[in-house]
């Protein structure tokens, strides 16, 4: 899991890939790969446009590593978002394409797909953005179906600390429906290229 990296880091390595360091892109790439890709899938539920999706996005990356500003945020928000504006494209021309070829479905079933798309990838960038403690929180309450008691056991801590945990877990994951990583993102990050 790749977790927040710090200002320092981001500002080197945009340095490093603006002078054109091949080992600065394959560093950057094992970073957030992984994030990218899964962000694609998620919003695409296509593995080998996710694949290509990534490949576009580094090569982005590569092209143009200025466009990162450190003052607006992370590198982890900037490549996250610029996976999305890209899968949410692609998402739209196929979906487009399929709508001009069979005449089936309509412009406002599109667009719901997008939001619902939008709201799964800032669900799994938020996941894999928040600390351990309260991932495996709310792992133990709803993917294994424990209730607070037995994820306080589970995790060692006190109920009180569980409920916490869960509480805090939740209220970043409703986040991702109020609004989409974009939105979440730094002034001219949310923009297509």
């Amino acid at each position: 899991m790749a977790m927040e990296t710090p200002p320092r880091w981001d500002r080197r390595m945009q340095q490093r890939l603006a002078r054109g360091e091949a080992a600065a892109l394959g560093e950057f790439y094992d970073r957030f790969a992984s994030l990218v890709h899964s962000l694609a899938n998620r919003v695409l539920d296509d593995v080998p446009a996710a694949d290509q999706i990534t490949r576009e996005v580094f090569a982005h990356v590569w092209e143009h590593p200025d466009e990162y500003d450190p003052r607006h945020g992370s590198m982890r928000a900037w490549v996250a978002t610029l996976a999305q504006n890209q899968a949410v494209r692609r998402l739209r021309e196929t979906e487009a394409t399929a709508y001009a070829e069979t005449g089936e479905g309509s412009a406002e079933e599109l667009e719901q797909k997008v939001l619902r798309a939008k709201a799964a990838a800032r669900a799994d960038y938020i996941v894999t953005s928040m600390p351990a403690s309260l991932r495996a929180a709310l792992e133990s309450a709803y993917v294994q179906r424990r209730d607070y008691r037995q994820t306080a056991a589970d995790l060692g801590v006190t109920e009180d600390e569980a409920r916490r945990r869960l509480r805090l877990g939740l209220q970043l994951l409703s986040s991702a429906n109020a609004r989409p990583l974009e939105g979440s993102s730094p002034p001219g990050y949310g923009r297509a290229w």
